[in-house]
């Protein structure tokens, strides 16, 4: 069960972020941390990046390593702990965090109020700009009207963020959003899912691809690393020039951010 993350004063003015990247966006998406970076700033928030972090150690917990996972969340804590917020473009990794640590040590009297306030402070990049920030996008505008859909991601859905994403991409100006048809179910990956029973995940993703597909849209917007490569993998392998994007990149676009000079 995920830990309720709870907002009971305002943000303090200019916080100071710390930026947990993860694996598969440090390894594939950087653009992605880019983005986040540069939105956060623009935004007021002082950002950092510990460059100790590692991985928070999900692939561990998926497969049952509890024993491995624990030295990795106790990092996580140390490395994380003179931050205000912790925010991170990943559903999945934040959702680790939230929802599996304080499994991890429950009972454990020394780390569970460490645990406790590491999960109260991450938060997922659009889940941090809606509900910490409480922004308002409607002042910006791509360059040139595009037409999106949008995967809703399980891990994402798993700490409560449903409509926030679809909620700012309609803000934007010349954004065409599009629903796609069943967009809360599953892309297939689930990450070591997709290694265990890759039948199984390729059917899903096909059915997935098919969704997208259907809406016409020129831009599919998922904002998890993993469901990422997964869509896009099967989007180019069945012919579906459908370009996945994570939100950040596209708010950076908005604002006007130059992600190649970084």
């Amino acid at each position: 069960m995920s830990q309720k993350v709870q907002l009971n004063v305002p943000p303090p003015k200019n916080p100071r972020v710390g930026l947990f990247i993860t694996c598969l966006t440090d390894q594939f998406y950087p653009r992605v941390g880019v983005a986040v970076t540069k939105i956060l700033e623009k935004l007021g928030c002082r950002v950092e990046f510990p460059p100790e972090q590692t991985c928070c150690g999900q692939p561990f917990s998926n497969n049952g390593f509890d024993v491995s996972t624990r030295p990795l969340a106790k990092r996580m804590v140390d490395i994380f702990a003179p931050y205000d917020f912790v925010v991170t473009p990943s559903g999945s990794c934040c959702a680790m965090v939230r929802e599996q640590y304080h499994v991890l040590f429950a009972g454990d009297a020394q780390w569970e109020g460490p645990i406790h306030k590491l999960s109260q402070r991450t938060f997922e990049f659009v889940e941090f700009l809606d509900k910490v920030l409480k922004v308002d996008f409607s002042t910006l505008r791509l360059p040139v009207a595009r037409t999106m859909t949008y995967h809703y991601t399980c891990h994402l859905r798993g700490i409560g963020v449903r409509d926030e994403g679809v909620k700012l991409l309609r803000q934007i100006g010349n954004v065409d959003f599009v629903p796609m048809e069943k967009t809360d179910q599953c892309c297939g990956f689930g990450g070591t899912f997709a290694i265990k029973y890759p039948a199984i995940s390729g059917a899903i993703v096909e059915d997935k691809t098919r969704c997208i597909a259907a809406t016409k849209a020129g831009t599919v917007i998922c904002n998890d690393a993993g469901c990422t490569m997964n869509i896009s993998g099967m989007c180019h392998r069945q012919g579906v020039e459908t370009k996945v994007t994570h939100i950040a990149e596209l708010i950076a676009e908005a604002m006007g951010l130059d992600l190649d000079g970084w």
